[in-house]
Formats: C-alpha cells, structure tokens, sequence
C-alpha cells in the first residue's frame, strides 16, 4: 500500500466513533519523504472543523518555534503530523480529554514504516513523550525538553505550543535561549 493510500485508509477510520462527541475526522498528513514528524496530543475543535493539523494558535507557535511557515509545516513532502490520537476526544475539566488509547497503536506503526529512516520525530507533549520515551516516565516534561540532546537524532521533545506554554517559557528562559535554535537548525537540515 502507498503512503497516499494508507493516509486515506485512515481518514476512513471509525475505530472509536462511539466515544468522539463531534464524530470522527483523523486528521493526517504524511509522505514517503517527510523528514520531520510532528507527533502530538490529538486535534482539537479548530483543527477538526478544518481538518487542517495545527491549524490554530498553538500551530502559529509551533511554527514559530520550528521557523517555518504554516504553508510549510503543512507540506507533506516535509513534514508528517501523525498525532497520538487522530480525531477531537471532546472536553475534560481544565482542557481536553486524552487521546484515544487505540489511535498510536493502530496506526503509528503503519505510517513510520512509510517514511524515512533518518526522520526527526518531534514529541509534542507529555502524551507523545511518555509513548516514545517510556524509560522518561517519571520524568517531568520539562526535565525531558531540556535534555532533549539525549534523545537525538532520532527524537525531539518539546512542550506543546498552547496558550499554557507561555508561561513554561516565561519560566524556563533557557527553552527560548538554547532549545528552539537547536530545533529550528536541526529542522533546517531535514526539510532542505
């Protein structure tokens, strides 16, 4: 199967429909040469109406902190976005419910193995962390990000680009100091 076919078998997915308030829409963009893999929560209202990854606020930052355009991070020749879950989980207390557990197992594997060998795999919060470094798990997120040196080449952590990582940043000057130009000259490499 081509990575085109698989991203519309997956569009396709109504694996947990019963338990996503708005119905499910995956949301995913990926091809055979995307070096830079964005893996995070899971899509929430705005991204799902348009059905656009990161297509909010939190994508402007993102982007921001990648340096890169939103007509960029949404080129699939470039970049991947393959969340833990696919489809908006609805509403929790304080923000939004976690992802699907079926999501990354059902479909992760299935994506990686259409895409390059040598891709960055950007972990966009504590739910992607927690996923792809399991010996991290009692870490706190911030411990990861700032030692994100030890996860290269292969991964990336970072906090996710909400409205809350402004205050991460106010608090933690060297995210904006020492992390982001590492990430934005690594994420040059890889999308030239």
């Amino acid at each position: 199967m081509s990575a085109a076919a698989l991203a519309d078998r997956i569009r396709q997915c109504r694996l947990c429909a019963g338990h996503l308030p708005l119905g499910p829409r995956p949301v995913v963009q990926f091809s055979e040469t995307s070096r830079v893999v964005i893996v995070g929560q899971a899509p929430g209202t705005v991204t799902h109406e348009s059905g656009h990854a990161f297509d909010d606020r939190s994508g402007v930052r993102l982007g921001e902190w990648l340096g890169v355009d939103f007509a960029t991070m949404h080129d699939p020749e470039r970049f991947a976005i393959v969340s833990m879950g696919l489809c908006y989980p609805g509403k929790a207390a304080g923000g939004d419910k976690p992802p699907r557990p079926e999501c990354a197992p059902t479909w992760h594997s299935k994506v990686w193995a259409h895409l390059p060998h040598d891709r960055l795999t950007l972990l966009v919060g504590t739910y992607a962390q927690r996923a792809y470094l399991p010996e991290t798990k009692s870490w706190p997120m911030v411990r990861r990000v700032k030692e994100f040196r030890k996860f290269l080449p292969q991964f990336f952590p970072l906090p996710h680009p909400s409205w809350r990582s402004s205050i991460f940043m106010r608090d933690n000057p060297w995210f904006t100091a020492e992390v982001l130009p590492a990430l934005r000259e690594i994420v040059a490499q890889r999308i030239r």
